[in-house]
């Protein structure tokens, strides 16, 4: 395999005075092209689920809508899932909305949003292989979309605006409530009468309102609802057409003369709940299931008592019940993806396997089985914390206990294998369960999950300096004032901590109350802010060396924290995003601008001016291959550096990489968006053509 070898490079030197210009050596070299095979998605399974839609002629073929513009599949009844289509390039779309149409079920409609400031409806006329918007709603953010039992050619859209219908199958779309109404707009919810196409019921962000002509006049149905009441659902009884559920802000109300009046039921929810999703089971119509955001609520009397199915912890935003088995109940909820039960809403298990939602902000490579991983997630609550997988990401276990909820930013390991986590509320380390917990009775060795559930995470974070006060004391009866150092008060750090170094003997952290140093494991830990700033994002160690990173500058320490200085820089970097310490002591820097590094701490530094991106989030070592690697959560490339060579390697992952690691000669990343990925032998890019870089 032929290699890019080095172009010519120009060295300028300076000090350590900031005031004094700075230059960068550069460095010529051209890329591999990318390597097979592609990279998979290990997850950790789950995330935020949205809404169901299932196949009219096959209940077990299921479609689920995230928070993140991606559409998945089943069919097996959500016992697993597969990512069908990402329905727009950009991120972040709400697909709260999915219709499979009733006459042809290898077409689909699905409704997005985004910050309730833009969105559109997606359609597929091949089973959700491609996907094309249509033009009559671009632009809107759609909150509800149905499809008339009656008329499969019908449907209704909700949006910011009001109510929009389609005669044609999607095709073309009209607004059917009047223009500009100060009433009837930011629709949230849509109901059509099961038995006449032109009866529609839509729920406001104020109030629910009704047509019984295809839109052509409205009429307020707020008899017997608190004022004010944001409607989320709304669901028609199909056998007694005149009983109708709704739920608000304020709670779950029932009809049964068609909206006219509306009392509420007792019970469920406290109007501190909000019940995002209604669904009546197909084979009882007493029975009624209320997804709030305060768990699962369940009435067989057709809502004269409601009984909660699970913990108050779970968000549901969606409720599917299996035509052909009620037993079989799904949630689709915030955090913790899908849940599924088989004895109608009695217990819950999840079931995620396919689901890559997960919001994965740290990733740590075991040092002694490049197999055991650890994923640290954000935004997940009691459903996440960090993820342990002993098989290379085949399978993740969560390790939550004694996190309490907290987002993970940073994961480390100590010298002895031990475990440190760096969260939104301070620095946690993992016990491993003693011998007796994973081999209770001197059996045989527990199972994984097992094992992890024995796991507990402890708490390091007092904070323990020393001030220096002037005291006055006698001298040979002469007053002198003498400086002594005291212990201040201690104090508990509760603040973000987004970067954590415990590989030797002292461990550095960078936190929200600037950075901190500990010589006892973490016991104690001392420091604050330094050179003004108390935001630092990132912190490599070399045995007493320390260096820290924050947007606007880096400084350094030669005494394992004790002082600090500023550290000179390229006058074109502009903002540094993460520093490393190579084992040879080789500085490297990752900033908007590229990478650079530095053989003498900072009095010289020089730029890899011909990588092909700049913006770089991470740079990292791969002890494996005695290489550099960098990426940027702007591209789907990631980078090895040799520095003996001054060439590197590149793969395509496909996804936005945030977070690159290796793995025992096996790269592994992390995407912001997509969970926790897996690429090929670091070792082995594959055969390329070699360019050679000119100036």
């Amino acid at each position: 395999m032929m290699r890019p070898h080095l172009g010519f490079r120009r060295l300028f030197r300076f000090g350590l005075s900031l005031s004094l210009p700075v230059f960068a050596l550069t460095v010529f070299a051209a890329p591999h092209a990318p390597a097979a095979p592609a990279w998979s998605i290990v997850v950790p399974a789950g995330g935020d689920a949205r809404a169901f839609a299932a196949d009219p002629g096959d209940p077990s073929h299921l479609y689920l809508g995230t928070t993140n513009s991606w559409l998945y599949e089943s069919r097996d009844g959500g016992a697993s899932w597969n990512r069908l289509a990402k329905i727009d390039p950009t991120d972040g779309f709400v697909l709260d909305s999915i219709v499979v149409d009733a006459s042809d079920p290898s077409t689909i409609f699905v409704g997005a949003w985004k910050d309730s400031a833009d969105g559109g409806l997606w359609v597929s006329h091949d089973g959700g292989h491609t996907w094309t918007e249509a033009e009559g709603l671009k632009g809107q953010s759609i909150h509800a979309l149905v499809q008339a039992h009656s008329d499969a050619h019908i449907l209704y859209a909700g949006t910011l605006k009001g109510v929009y219908r389609s005669m044609d199958s999607g095709a073309t779309w009209e607004q059917i409530s009047p223009e500009g109404d100060r009433e009837i707009h930011e629709v949230e919810s849509l109901a059509v009468d099961p038995e006449n196409s032109e009866v529609v019921y839509a729920g406001t962000w104020h109030l629910p309102w009704k047509t019984t002509d295809g839109g052509k006049s409205w009429k307020s149905i707020k008899q017997g609802l608190i004022v004010d009441s944001d409607v989320f659902s709304i669901i028609i009884d199909p056998e007694h057409t005149r009983t109708v559920y709704l739920s608000a802000c304020s709670g779950i109300y029932k009809s049964e003369n068609a909206g006219l009046v509306f009392r509420k039921i007792q019970g469920i929810p406290s109007e501190a709940r909000r019940t995002r999703a209604l669904m009546q089971d197909p084979e009882n119509r007493e029975v009624v299931y209320a997804g709030t955001t305060e768990g699962l609520y369940k009435t067989e009397n057709g809502g004269h008592t409601f009984k909660r199915m699970t913990d108050s912890d779970v968000i549901v935003n969606a409720v599917y019940v299996d035509p052909r088995d009620s037993k079989h109940v799904l949630l689709a909820t915030d955090r913790g993806g899908v849940l599924a039960s088989e004895d109608a809403g009695v217990t819950f298990v999840q079931s995620n396997r396919g689901i890559s939602e997960r919001k994965v902000t740290a990733l740590l490579v075991d040092r002694s089985d490049p197999q055991r991983l650890y994923a640290g997630v954000v935004n997940d609550k009691s459903f996440g914390g960090v993820f342990e997988s002993n098989d290379g990401g085949a399978s993740w276990d969560q390790v939550g206990k004694g996190l309490d909820g907290r987002d993970v930013f940073a994961l480390a390991q100590t010298k002895d294998g031990t475990v440190v986590a760096g969260t939104n509320d301070g620095i946690f380390v993992l016990d491993p369960p003693s011998a007796d917990a994973a081999a209770p009775g001197g059996a045989a060795p527990a199972p994984a999950s097992a094992a992890s559930d024995a796991l507990s995470w402890e708490p390091k974070n007092l904070i323990a300096n020393t001030v220096v006060k002037t005291a006055t004391e006698k001298a040979k009866g002469v007053r002198v004032n003498v400086e002594k150092k005291v212990k201040a008060p201690t104090i508990e750090l509760q603040g973000r901590v987004s970067a954590l170094d415990v590989s030797g003997d002292v461990w550095a952290a960078s936190t929200d109350e600037g950075l901190l140093t500990s010589r006892d494991q973490g016991a104690t830990w001392q420091g604050g802010p330094v050179m003004g700033a108390s935001d630092y994002t990132s912190v490599s160690v070399n045995g007493s060396t320390i260096v820290a990173a924050h947007t606007d500058g880096v400084v350094l320490s030669t005494d394992g924290g004790v002082t600090w200085w500023p550290l000179g820089l390229p006058t074109m970097v502009t903002r540094m995003r993460s520093i490393l310490f190579s084992p040879d002591g080789t500085l490297w820097l990752g900033a908007r601008e590229g990478v650079y590094y530095s053989q003498d701490l900072g009095k010289t530094w020089m730029w890899f001016e011909r990588l092909p991106f700049r913006d770089v989030d991470d740079v990292s070592y791969d002890a494996a291959t005695h290489r550099v690697l960098v990426s940027s959560r702007a591209s789907d490339q990631v980078f090895a550096i040799d520095p003996k060579t001054q060439t590197w390697d590149w793969w395509q992952t496909g996804y936005p990489v945030s977070i690159i690691r290796g793995a025992g000669g096996r790269l592994v990343a992390a995407s912001l968006d997509d969970g926790v990925l897996v690429g090929p032998d670091s070792a082995s890019p594959g055969p390329a053509e070699a360019e050679t870089g000119s100036k």
